[in-house]
């Protein structure tokens, strides 16, 4: 250990360790849970919070189950692991396999992947495979070899990455003192909502918390199997991490939905970038477009005629947003404002803008 206490360290009384398993840790978990200042009260709702889990070490929720997925392949004596991924499971994977010394393979969607998610895992030093074809083509191709060549399947269908997942939701219980009425989250292979709900599960049935909170989860109207109950065979939508037809997690995702008394719904790519740009700038959050997601479902309940006056809420904002630059040179960009090296000048011009 090196002083950091990871999500293993803190929460192995609920995680499925043993004394072979090794205690590893990149400083994930333990993220912000921040306050809403502008947003929540612009839609009656006085208590909501922001979860940034993109504070975690690459930059995503991602490393919650990395650090489950990667011990437990250490402790199996694994010397390789793969993953298909629209870029944050990428990037995870290979920052924890260079730390443990271990071969990352990652299988991505050819032309759907977010550079800035892209270049994380080439700066790890994964050996990076584009598929011609979506996100659930890489998917079978990468089960199909993992079981063929024994080779670590990393994805969230390994179960030990949902294990990891599930702590945010002790975090977000231990800040509020409780569970919050309604937890908003983006869903997309839907293993992050399966995750939360069984922690907050295991959480109520251990008396750490008195409630449940009803689980909301939005897809990218383009890419919303779920809600359309029904395989999307080319999802389209500005939130690429998002961009699932099948998520592997779907059956599980209902049950948290039903379980839960909550919901899935859709939002569009117009309602997603504009919580994105609010977000950060009326909440200073800069997150990827995807995270944005639960935001704009808040948004959308509200517009609904959702009461939310007298509830917690918490948005799950998944990734920060430098894992997706374009998004803001296409949609948020500030135009640069040329100036001579004029003190006086200058000053003469923003005094006009206050005035």
């Amino acid at each position: 250990m090196n002083g950091t206490v990871g999500v293993i360290e803190r929460y192995k009384e609920f995680l499925p360790v043993n004394v072979d398993t090794p205690i590893i840790t990149m400083g994930e978990g333990n993220t912000p849970l921040v306050k809403s200042t502008n947003i929540g009260p612009s839609v009656g709702c006085e208590n909501l919070y922001f979860k940034l889990e993109g504070s975690n070490p690459t930059g995503s929720f991602k490393d919650r189950g990395m650090v489950m997925a990667i011990a437990k392949a250490l402790e199996a004596g694994r010397k390789r692991v793969i993953c298909a991924s629209t870029g944050n499971t990428s990037a995870s994977a290979a920052a924890y396999s260079a730390r443990y010394n271990l071969q990352s393979f990652v299988v991505v969607p050819s032309g759907e992947i977010a550079l800035g998610k892209l270049a994380q895992a080439m700066a790890y030093g994964a050996r990076i495979l584009a598929v011609d074809g979506n996100f659930d083509d890489a998917l079978t191709m990468v089960r199909d070899l993992a079981t063929e060549l024994s080779i670590e399947l990393v994805n969230s269908l390994n179960p030990y990455r949902l294990e990891g997942q599930k702590t945010a939701s002790f975090e977000i219980s231990d800040a509020l003192g409780d569970s919050p009425d309604m937890i908003c989250i983006p869903v997309g292979n839907a293993g992050n909502i399966t995750a939360y709900w069984k922690g907050f599960t295991e959480y109520r049935i251990n008396e750490r918390i008195t409630k449940l909170p009803r689980m909301m989860g939005f897809q990218a109207a383009g890419a919303a199997p779920i809600v359309r109950d029904e395989k999307i065979e080319d999802p389209q939508t500005i939130a690429s991490a998002i961009r699932i037809g099948n998520p592997a997690s779907w059956q599980r995702a209902v049950n948290a939905r039903d379980e839960s008394g909550g919901n899935i719904d859709a939002v569009s790519d117009a309602e997603i970038i504009e919580a994105y740009i609010r977000l950060a700038r009326e909440e200073g959050i800069f997150c990827e477009p995807a995270s944005a997601a639960s935001v704009a479902g808040l948004i959308k309940l509200a517009s609904q005629g959702e009461d939310l006056k007298n509830l917690t809420a918490v948005c799950i904002l998944t990734g920060m947003g430098l894992k997706d630059p374009t998004t803001v040179e296409n949609h948020a960009l500030v135009e640069l404002e040329y100036v001579e090296p004029d003190v006086e000048q200058v000053a003469a011009l923003l005094s006009k803008d206050a005035a």
